[in-house]
């Protein structure tokens, strides 16, 4: 078996657990805080915006390390995604493909359908023009983008470096996360998805 083959397997879950562990291990380490939403403030930073904005008026070059870990996570999804892809679509449960398929979002049976990682009926390019798609789209990203900065931080954030420091606003904010994730899941989302 080829390395690539070995690392196009599907891989135990505590796989990724203990390496979350180890990157976590290290931030606390040499005292840096992970959490990716933080890399647009450095990127404004870095383009100028604190010349007229003071909350992107900060040391930016003190987080240069983040924008490098979130681009080789970036760089790690392409990868994952291309060279060492899963020959096999990803696996659902069956109960999880009935309830998509009431609110109008199939899933891939073959490779050549897609990955199954995100829905095609709301993420294609050939869905991308539709007004519909549109407004989930920018509507979605204006409400993880606010609650993100309203909570100090994203959901890997908080999740993962909060909880590990003991914070109490982390665990608030994480409660809160899984509320709203919920209520869109079982409210909001089979409300619009089939229109």
């Amino acid at each position: 078996m080829s390395i690539i083959e070995l690392i196009s397997q599907p891989w135990h879950w505590a796989v990724s657990g203990v390496g979350i562990v180890f990157v976590m291990f290290l931030l606390l380490w040499f005292g840096g805080e992970f959490g990716a939403s933080a890399n647009l403030r450095t990127m404004c930073a870095i383009g100028g915006a604190g010349k007229k904005v003071d909350f992107f008026n900060f040391n930016w070059k003190g987080q240069v390390w983040n924008l490098v870990f979130i681009s080789s996570a970036i760089l790690g999804g392409y990868l994952a995604t291309t060279v060492f892809a899963s020959p096999e679509p990803v696996q659902i449960a069956e109960s999880t493909k009935e309830y998509l398929q009431t609110v109008g979002v199939d899933t891939p049976e073959t490779i050549e359908e897609g990955f199954g990682y995100v829905p095609k009926e709301i993420f294609s390019v050939d869905n991308f023009f539709n007004l519909k798609n549109i407004l989930l789209l920018v509507i979605g990203g204006f409400f993880v983008g606010f609650g993100a900065r309203y909570a100090g931080g994203c959901t890997s954030g908080h999740a993962i470096s909060g909880l590990s420091n003991l914070q109490l606003p982390s665990l608030i904010a994480v409660v809160g996360f899984f509320i709203g994730g919920l209520l869109v899941a079982w409210l909001v989302l089979p409300a619009i998805l089939p229109l």
